[in-house]
């Protein structure tokens, strides 16, 4: 094991926005200055506070590529280094020599958090995981609704459904059951080309998708609501999936993607799916608003999902699936990556974290570097910090989703800064300061 750590620059133009009254400000926290390389904003969680784990594994695919069958299919993507892959991350994530200490590490540190003591994992309790699995939602037509079968995007950069396996394999470790786990994209059908995979694995697990068919399990709204801090009025109350309302634990698993509209798709805009309405559905609040800006000092819908207490807020463990990466919604199949030491390979990577908004500046460092178009616009790493500093953001935005009125701020949700250089990939905790993002890079096969 190897320990590297990473910061890029993007330059934030000044601007102020203010959507509410602005709170007094806290020094250069408050300005959020132009954001050099290894210049951390706010506050790292953890249990080694803004660690993030990169695993790559070159030998975990075996896949030519379209033409070459579907990367899910007849173990091209290798299960059992896929496994070692998983179970690498958890415990140079925590430090711990095994998985069974690993996961029990996690689940202490997050339920003394929480106020709730230190206690592990206790028997009845729920967890759901949130894959992204855009490629498969119930509106763009990929999936024939009467068949669950895949008409497009056979091939799209979905999170594995071997990845699932592997976590689902890692907290049967921890005690948790299958029958305690759910697997929920709200948006999306889980076609079978999936969930013949998932199913042969992992058979107890409960599988929830939008529309419920072939023994699935269908979506259904709770009364726990959201409230978006931009406070928009006559607007349809948003509500919470009775999945997410009822689950003690939740892991965010996101896919290493650009986006053409807000330039990156990770662990914030993944809960996007963590609805069952469509983003922009009449009546409901336009989730793309203010994420698509390409301003700074911006309202940004991903904070509030990042910091709801049913969302980030039961946010356990966050991860980000790197075996392929690519442009949403421009691409149907996955892109090699020439950025080292991919060297024009697929990624075959996989990125784990406590702390979400380190989590997606490391995984905004890796697309920013590999793409000279998305990912560099004006803007797209604005919500990383309105995350960072998220009790006193540079917007003035008084981020409350869990209340009516703005009502009790929430707090910093993790430590944004970005690497020194693309070649280096080195945080500030790499170079031996006590602040700031550290990278772990482990190297399998």
């Amino acid at each position: 094991m190897t320990r590297r750590a990473f910061v890029s620059t993007t330059t934030t133009a000044a601007a102020a926005f203010t959507l509410l009254p602005r709170p007094s400000a806290r020094g250069a926290d408050a300005a959020a200055p132009d954001h050099s390389p290894l210049t951390p904003l706010g506050e790292p969680k953890g249990i080694h506070p803004g660690r993030v784990v990169w695993v790559h594994d070159p030998r975990a695919l075996e896949w030519e590529g379209p033409g070459h069958g579907h990367w899910y299919e007849e173990d091209r993507l290798h299960q059992d280094r896929v496994d070692a892959m998983v179970q690498r991350a958890l415990t140079a994530l925590t430090g711990e020599p095994d998985s069974a200490r690993a996961w029990d590490r996690l689940f202490r540190h997050f339920n003394q958090g929480r106020g709730r003591g230190d206690v592990g994992y206790r028997a009845g309790e729920r967890i759901v995981i949130k894959p992204n699995w855009v490629g498969m939602i119930w509106r763009e037509g990929a999936v024939d609704a009467e068949t669950y079968t895949l008409v497009k995007r056979q091939d799209y950069m979905n999170t594995a459904p071997q990845m699932i396996i592997a976590l689902v394999r890692q907290l049967q470790v921890a005690g948790v059951p299958a029958s305690a786990i759910t697997v929920c994209d709200a948006l999306a059908y889980l076609v079978h080309e999936y969930h013949r995979v998932l199913h042969r694995a992992c058979p107890d697990v409960r599988y929830a998708d939008f529309g419920g068919k072939f023994g699935r399990l269908k979506v259904e709204d709770s009364d726990v609501p959201f409230y978006w801090s931009c406070r928009p009025a006559q607007t349809t109350q948003d509500v919470l999936p009775t999945c997410f309302a009822e689950a003690q634990y939740l892991v965010n698993f996101a896919t290493l993607k650009s986006h053409a509209a807000t330039g990156v798709t990770l662990c914030g805009k993944n809960h996007f799916g963590s609805f069952r309405r469509w983003p922009v559905q009449a009546g409901f609040h336009d989730m793309h608003r203010h994420s698509f800006l390409k301003e700074v000092r911006r309202y940004r819908e991903q904070v509030d999902l990042l910091g709801h207490a049913h969302l980030g807020g039961k946010t356990m463990l966050n991860l980000i699936d790197g075996v392929f990466t690519g442009k949403h919604p421009i691409d149907a199949n996955p892109r090699r990556m020439a950025l080292a030491p991919f060297g024009g390979d697929w990624a075959k990577s996989l990125f784990a974290s406590q702390d979400p908004v380190a989590l997606d500046s490391v995984g905004f460092d890796f697309l920013r570097a590999e793409y000279d178009d998305f990912p560099r616009r004006t803007g797209v790493d604005d919500y990383l910090h309105e995350a960072a500093l998220a009790a006193n953001p540079p917007s003035g935005t008084f981020y409350d989703p869990d209340h009516s009125t703005p009502t009790r701020r929430l707090a910093s949700l993790g430590v944004h800064e970005h690497w020194n250089n693309p070649e280096d990939k080195q945080y500030s905790r790499n170079l031996g300061r006590d602040a700031g993002i550290e990278l772990v890079a482990v190297r399998l096969g």
